[in-house]
């Protein structure tokens, strides 16, 4: 998981979680483009938010398993269950 916010935080527009099929890939890769970030900070979407939508993503694809998906993100389970039981509020931002 650690390498999903890296990339994030390193400007990453997508990240695919393995295993990776080639129709994924394609998928991905005709997509549209995504418009640069806007220049005002307060539009950025809050990094606490993108790791939560990142953990749903995993839950989704082992169908709510919690031990598959925090083997999918390279956690232990316990990590996975507090991250889940901190929800971040809909408006919620890092520097709040």
């Amino acid at each position: 998981m650690s390498t999903a916010v890296e990339a994030i935080k390193a400007g990453a527009d997508d990240y695919l979680l393995k295993p990776l099929s080639v129709d994924a890939i394609l998928r991905a890769l005709a997509d549209e483009p995504h418009p640069p970030p806007p220049e005002d900070d307060d539009s950025l979407i809050p990094l606490n938010r993108v790791e939560w939508e990142h953990i749903q993503q995993a839950l989704r694809a082992t169908d709510g398993n919690i031990s598959a998906a925090a083997r999918l993100l390279g956690m232990h389970r316990r990590s996975l269950q507090r991250k889940l039981a901190k929800r971040p509020a809909p408006g919620e931002t890092d520097h709040e």
